[in-house]
Protein backbone atom coordinates (compact mmCIF):
# COMPACT_ATOMS: atom_id res chain seq x y z
CA UNK A 1 0.00 0.00 0.00
CA UNK A 2 2.80 2.29 0.58
CA UNK A 3 4.26 2.12 -2.77
CA UNK A 4 1.22 2.79 -4.68
CA UNK A 5 0.55 5.71 -2.59
CA UNK A 6 4.46 7.13 -2.49
CA UNK A 7 5.16 8.26 -5.93
CA UNK A 8 9.28 9.09 -4.67
CA UNK A 9 9.96 5.45 -4.33
CA UNK A 10 11.92 4.10 -7.33
CA UNK A 11 10.44 1.05 -9.39
CA UNK A 12 12.51 -2.27 -8.71
CA UNK A 13 14.00 -4.05 -12.34
CA UNK A 14 15.93 -6.97 -13.03
CA UNK A 15 18.94 -5.69 -15.29
CA UNK A 16 19.86 -8.55 -17.73
CA UNK A 17 23.58 -6.70 -17.88
CA UNK A 18 24.23 -6.34 -14.23
CA UNK A 19 22.99 -9.84 -13.18
CA UNK A 20 25.43 -11.26 -15.96
CA UNK A 21 28.28 -8.67 -14.29
CA UNK A 22 27.29 -10.06 -10.86
CA UNK A 23 27.57 -14.16 -12.30
CA UNK A 24 30.93 -13.22 -13.83
CA UNK A 25 32.39 -11.71 -10.85
CA UNK A 26 31.37 -14.14 -8.83
CA UNK A 27 33.03 -16.65 -11.23
CA UNK A 28 36.78 -14.89 -11.48
CA UNK A 29 36.43 -14.57 -7.73
CA UNK A 30 36.20 -18.32 -7.44
CA UNK A 31 39.06 -18.67 -10.01
CA UNK A 32 41.03 -16.25 -8.50
CA UNK A 33 40.57 -18.00 -4.95
CA UNK A 34 41.21 -21.65 -6.66
CA UNK A 35 44.91 -20.01 -8.17
CA UNK A 36 45.68 -19.10 -4.88
CA UNK A 37 45.19 -22.52 -3.25
CA UNK A 38 46.80 -23.74 -6.05
CA UNK A 39 50.01 -21.71 -5.57
CA UNK A 40 50.11 -22.16 -1.60
CA UNK A 41 50.20 -26.26 -1.76
CA UNK A 42 53.16 -25.53 -4.65
CA UNK A 43 55.24 -23.41 -2.27
CA UNK A 44 54.53 -25.99 -0.11
CA UNK A 45 55.97 -28.56 -1.82
CA UNK A 46 59.42 -26.38 -2.58
CA UNK A 47 59.94 -25.90 0.77
CA UNK A 48 60.31 -29.83 0.81
CA UNK A 49 61.63 -29.98 -2.17
CA UNK A 50 64.13 -27.20 -2.32
CA UNK A 51 66.19 -25.72 0.90
CA UNK A 52 64.91 -22.51 1.61
CA UNK A 53 61.79 -23.29 -0.92
CA UNK A 54 61.09 -20.87 -4.05
CA UNK A 55 60.84 -17.52 -4.23
CA UNK A 56 57.38 -16.24 -4.46
CA UNK A 57 55.64 -13.60 -7.33
CA UNK A 58 56.88 -15.88 -10.32
CA UNK A 59 55.29 -16.88 -13.34
CA UNK A 60 54.31 -20.40 -14.10
CA UNK A 61 57.13 -20.73 -16.91
CA UNK A 62 59.59 -19.44 -14.23
CA UNK A 63 58.23 -22.01 -11.44
CA UNK A 64 58.55 -24.83 -14.42
CA UNK A 65 62.00 -23.97 -15.20
CA UNK A 66 63.01 -24.45 -11.35
CA UNK A 67 61.44 -27.63 -10.92
CA UNK A 68 62.91 -28.94 -13.83
CA UNK A 69 66.35 -28.40 -11.79
CA UNK A 70 64.99 -30.54 -9.05
CA UNK A 71 66.14 -33.97 -9.04
CA UNK A 72 64.88 -36.01 -6.13
CA UNK A 73 66.49 -39.61 -5.41
CA UNK A 74 64.19 -40.94 -2.67
CA UNK A 75 60.42 -41.92 -3.03
CA UNK A 76 59.00 -39.32 -1.21
CA UNK A 77 60.91 -36.75 -3.00
CA UNK A 78 59.84 -37.64 -6.32
CA UNK A 79 56.06 -38.08 -5.37
CA UNK A 80 56.34 -34.14 -3.84
CA UNK A 81 57.99 -33.61 -7.61
CA UNK A 82 54.63 -35.42 -9.47
CA UNK A 83 52.23 -33.57 -7.53
CA UNK A 84 54.21 -30.15 -7.68
CA UNK A 85 53.80 -30.83 -11.31
CA UNK A 86 50.09 -31.29 -11.35
CA UNK A 87 49.75 -27.71 -9.32
CA UNK A 88 51.65 -25.73 -11.83
CA UNK A 89 49.31 -27.92 -14.94
CA UNK A 90 46.52 -26.67 -12.69
CA UNK A 91 47.64 -22.97 -12.64
CA UNK A 92 48.26 -23.01 -16.06
CA UNK A 93 44.54 -23.87 -16.87
CA UNK A 94 43.14 -21.28 -14.29
CA UNK A 95 45.62 -18.81 -16.05
CA UNK A 96 44.03 -19.53 -19.19
CA UNK A 97 40.42 -19.29 -17.56
CA UNK A 98 40.91 -16.16 -15.95
CA UNK A 99 42.57 -14.52 -18.89
CA UNK A 100 39.59 -15.69 -20.85
CA UNK A 101 36.85 -14.21 -17.90
CA UNK A 102 38.88 -10.86 -17.99
CA UNK A 103 37.86 -10.34 -21.97
CA UNK A 104 34.84 -11.19 -21.04
CA UNK A 105 34.28 -8.81 -18.04
CA UNK A 106 36.25 -5.99 -20.89
CA UNK A 107 33.25 -6.42 -23.17
CA UNK A 108 30.62 -6.53 -20.64
CA UNK A 109 31.66 -3.38 -18.69
CA UNK A 110 31.91 -1.82 -22.45
CA UNK A 111 28.46 -2.78 -23.41
CA UNK A 112 26.69 -1.04 -20.58
CA UNK A 113 28.43 2.28 -21.62
CA UNK A 114 30.41 2.83 -18.25
CA UNK A 115 34.02 4.87 -17.95
CA UNK A 116 34.69 3.37 -14.78
CA UNK A 117 37.82 1.80 -16.08
CA UNK A 118 39.31 5.23 -16.76
CA UNK A 119 39.84 5.48 -13.89
CA UNK A 120 43.82 4.98 -12.92
CA UNK A 121 43.63 1.40 -10.80
CA UNK A 122 40.32 -0.02 -11.48
CA UNK A 123 40.44 -2.20 -14.09
CA UNK A 124 37.69 -4.99 -15.55
CA UNK A 125 36.85 -6.87 -12.51
CA UNK A 126 36.47 -3.71 -10.35
CA UNK A 127 34.39 -1.72 -12.81
CA UNK A 128 32.12 -4.98 -13.29
CA UNK A 129 32.12 -5.60 -9.14
CA UNK A 130 31.30 -1.70 -8.85
CA UNK A 131 28.15 -1.66 -11.53
CA UNK A 132 27.12 -5.12 -10.37
CA UNK A 133 26.69 -3.93 -6.28
CA UNK A 134 25.72 -0.48 -6.59
CA UNK A 135 22.98 -0.84 -9.41
CA UNK A 136 21.43 2.75 -9.60
CA UNK A 137 23.42 4.80 -8.37
CA UNK A 138 21.10 7.39 -7.73
CA UNK A 139 19.83 5.54 -4.33
CA UNK A 140 22.62 7.67 -2.80
CA UNK A 141 22.05 11.27 -2.61
CA UNK A 142 25.27 12.07 -2.50
CA UNK A 143 29.14 11.65 -2.01
CA UNK A 144 29.37 11.06 1.73
CA UNK A 145 26.14 8.52 1.39
CA UNK A 146 28.41 6.46 -1.17
CA UNK A 147 31.16 6.22 1.49
CA UNK A 148 29.77 5.08 4.17
CA UNK A 149 28.09 2.20 2.08
CA UNK A 150 31.19 1.29 1.06
CA UNK A 151 33.25 1.37 4.38
CA UNK A 152 35.34 4.42 3.77
CA UNK A 153 33.85 6.92 5.52
CA UNK A 154 35.93 7.86 9.26
CA UNK A 155 34.46 7.01 11.96
CA UNK A 156 35.50 9.40 15.23
CA UNK A 157 37.30 6.84 17.96
CA UNK A 158 38.74 9.57 19.61
CA UNK A 159 39.36 8.32 23.60
CA UNK A 160 40.34 11.25 26.10
CA UNK A 161 42.77 13.77 24.90
CA UNK A 162 43.52 11.24 22.01
CA UNK A 163 41.45 12.38 18.62
CA UNK A 164 41.49 9.25 16.48
CA UNK A 165 39.55 8.48 13.17
CA UNK A 166 39.21 5.19 11.95
CA UNK A 167 37.50 3.33 8.96
CA UNK A 168 34.20 1.23 10.21
CA UNK A 169 33.91 -2.07 9.90
CA UNK A 170 30.74 -2.05 8.51
CA UNK A 171 29.53 -1.48 4.59
CA UNK A 172 30.20 -3.24 1.48
CA UNK A 173 33.10 -5.25 2.37
CA UNK A 174 33.78 -6.86 -1.76
CA UNK A 175 33.78 -2.31 -2.52
CA UNK A 176 36.00 -1.61 -0.16
CA UNK A 177 38.51 -4.28 -1.00
CA UNK A 178 37.94 -3.14 -5.10
CA UNK A 179 39.02 0.57 -3.58
CA UNK A 180 41.51 -0.36 -1.32
CA UNK A 181 43.66 -2.11 -4.40
CA UNK A 182 42.98 0.74 -6.79
CA UNK A 183 45.03 2.61 -3.96
CA UNK A 184 47.90 0.49 -4.47
CA UNK A 185 48.22 0.89 -7.99
CA UNK A 186 48.32 3.83 -7.70
CA UNK A 187 50.76 4.26 -5.54
CA UNK A 188 53.13 2.18 -7.25
CA UNK A 189 52.84 4.55 -10.31
CA UNK A 190 53.66 8.60 -11.15
CA UNK A 191 49.37 9.11 -10.20
CA UNK A 192 47.58 11.91 -8.81
CA UNK A 193 46.77 9.32 -5.90
CA UNK A 194 50.09 9.19 -4.74
CA UNK A 195 50.81 12.91 -4.58
CA UNK A 196 47.76 13.23 -2.31
CA UNK A 197 49.03 10.15 -0.43
CA UNK A 198 52.21 12.07 0.10
CA UNK A 199 50.52 14.93 1.53
CA UNK A 200 48.63 13.36 3.64
CA UNK A 201 51.66 11.59 5.03
CA UNK A 202 54.10 15.37 4.94
CA UNK A 203 50.98 16.17 7.59
CA UNK A 204 51.90 14.21 9.78
CA UNK A 205 49.35 11.35 9.50
CA UNK A 206 50.27 7.59 9.64
CA UNK A 207 51.03 5.37 6.52
CA UNK A 208 47.67 3.76 7.42
CA UNK A 209 45.48 7.06 8.03
CA UNK A 210 46.90 8.37 4.69
CA UNK A 211 46.21 5.35 2.75
CA UNK A 212 42.65 5.66 4.66
CA UNK A 213 42.72 9.40 3.22
CA UNK A 214 43.30 7.72 -0.27
CA UNK A 215 40.68 5.81 0.07
CA UNK A 216 37.70 7.53 0.88
CA UNK A 217 39.08 10.01 -2.26
CA UNK A 218 38.48 7.18 -4.58
CA UNK A 219 35.21 6.30 -3.32
CA UNK A 220 34.38 10.16 -4.03
CA UNK A 221 36.05 9.75 -7.69
CA UNK A 222 34.17 6.76 -8.27
CA UNK A 223 30.70 8.49 -7.24
CA UNK A 224 31.44 10.99 -9.71
CA UNK A 225 32.22 8.91 -12.50
CA UNK A 226 28.82 6.44 -11.87
CA UNK A 227 27.47 9.59 -11.62
CA UNK A 228 28.31 10.79 -15.24
CA UNK A 229 27.62 7.82 -16.65
CA UNK A 230 24.26 7.84 -15.30
CA UNK A 231 23.58 11.44 -16.98
CA UNK A 232 24.98 10.39 -19.83
CA UNK A 233 22.70 7.42 -20.34
CA UNK A 234 19.32 9.33 -18.79
CA UNK A 235 20.36 12.07 -21.69
CA UNK A 236 20.50 9.53 -24.86
CA UNK A 237 18.50 6.53 -23.04
CA UNK A 238 18.86 2.86 -23.27
CA UNK A 239 20.61 1.75 -26.49
CA UNK A 240 22.38 5.03 -27.12
CA UNK A 241 18.84 6.47 -28.83
CA UNK A 242 16.97 9.35 -26.99
CA UNK A 243 13.19 8.20 -26.17
CA UNK A 244 11.19 7.49 -23.20
CA UNK A 245 10.99 4.00 -21.19
CA UNK A 246 9.22 2.15 -18.85
CA UNK A 247 12.08 0.41 -17.48
CA UNK A 248 14.54 1.32 -15.10
CA UNK A 249 17.98 1.17 -16.09
CA UNK A 250 20.99 0.54 -13.71
CA UNK A 251 22.14 4.11 -13.25
CA UNK A 252 18.39 6.05 -13.65
CA UNK A 253 15.07 6.47 -12.28
CA UNK A 254 11.98 4.90 -13.87
CA UNK A 255 9.58 7.77 -15.92
CA UNK A 256 6.10 7.96 -14.03
CA UNK A 257 4.21 7.60 -17.22
CA UNK A 258 5.52 6.03 -20.62
CA UNK A 259 4.66 6.63 -24.03
CA UNK A 260 3.13 3.47 -24.79
CA UNK A 261 0.67 3.13 -22.43
CA UNK A 262 -2.38 1.00 -23.48
CA UNK A 263 -5.53 0.48 -21.62
CA UNK A 264 -5.82 -3.22 -19.83
CA UNK A 265 -8.05 -5.33 -22.26
CA UNK A 266 -11.54 -5.86 -20.78
CA UNK A 267 -12.75 -9.03 -19.18
CA UNK A 268 -12.63 -12.53 -21.42
CA UNK A 269 -16.29 -13.87 -22.76
CA UNK A 270 -17.81 -16.71 -20.41
CA UNK A 271 -17.22 -20.32 -22.28
CA UNK A 272 -18.77 -22.07 -19.86
CA UNK A 273 -22.27 -22.87 -18.32
CA UNK A 274 -23.54 -20.52 -15.16
CA UNK A 275 -23.72 -23.08 -12.24
CA UNK A 276 -27.37 -24.18 -11.24
CA UNK A 277 -29.01 -22.24 -8.99
CA UNK A 278 -29.57 -23.23 -5.49
CA UNK A 279 -32.56 -22.60 -2.57
CA UNK A 280 -31.30 -20.11 -0.12
CA UNK A 281 -31.69 -21.28 3.31
CA UNK A 282 -32.68 -18.76 5.78
CA UNK A 283 -29.42 -19.24 7.59
CA UNK A 284 -27.44 -18.22 4.42
CA UNK A 285 -29.76 -15.45 3.73
CA UNK A 286 -28.68 -13.50 6.44
CA UNK A 287 -25.12 -14.76 6.54
CA UNK A 288 -25.26 -16.48 9.81
CA UNK A 289 -24.13 -19.96 10.61
CA UNK A 290 -27.05 -22.35 11.75
CA UNK A 291 -26.92 -23.09 15.27
CA UNK A 292 -26.67 -26.74 16.82
CA UNK A 293 -29.01 -27.61 19.82
CA UNK A 294 -27.10 -28.89 22.73
CA UNK A 295 -27.45 -32.71 23.50
CA UNK A 296 -29.84 -33.39 26.12
CA UNK A 297 -28.94 -35.62 29.31
CA UNK A 298 -30.98 -37.74 31.58
CA UNK A 299 -29.40 -38.98 34.85
CA UNK A 300 -30.83 -41.61 36.50
CA UNK A 301 -30.25 -42.60 40.41
CA UNK A 302 -31.16 -46.41 40.65
CA UNK A 303 -29.17 -48.60 43.64
CA UNK A 304 -27.55 -45.75 44.81
CA UNK A 305 -25.51 -45.51 41.46
CA UNK A 306 -25.49 -42.55 38.96
CA UNK A 307 -25.37 -43.61 34.96
CA UNK A 308 -25.28 -40.95 32.78
CA UNK A 309 -27.06 -41.55 28.51
CA UNK A 310 -27.17 -39.45 26.02
CA UNK A 311 -30.97 -38.63 24.42
CA UNK A 312 -31.30 -37.20 21.11
CA UNK A 313 -30.92 -33.79 20.22
CA UNK A 314 -34.74 -31.90 20.71
CA UNK A 315 -36.13 -35.23 22.90
CA UNK A 316 -38.24 -34.63 26.11
CA UNK A 317 -36.28 -36.01 29.07
CA UNK A 318 -38.70 -38.36 31.30
CA UNK A 319 -38.23 -39.69 35.00
CA UNK A 320 -37.13 -43.43 35.03
CA UNK A 321 -40.43 -45.53 35.81
CA UNK A 322 -40.24 -47.96 39.14
CA UNK A 323 -38.20 -51.18 38.67
CA UNK A 324 -40.21 -53.76 37.92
Amino acid sequence: MVALRDKRLRELTADPELTVLRLLCDRRDELSQARAQALNRLHRLFLELIPGGAPVKKSTAQYQALLATVRPRDLAGRIRRRMAAEELADIGRLDAKLKTMKAELTAAVQATGSHLMDIHGVGPAGAARILADVGDVARFPNRHHFASWTGTAPIDASSGQHTHHRLPRAGNRRLNHVLYMAGLVQLRNDTPGRAYYRRRVAEGKTPMEAMRCLRRRLSDVVYRQLAADAQAARQTGPGGHSGATLLSSAADLPPDIGTSDQPLPGPAPQTLPPPPATKATPAARTGALPRRRARGVNVQRPTGRTTLTPTSAGAPSKPPGPPS
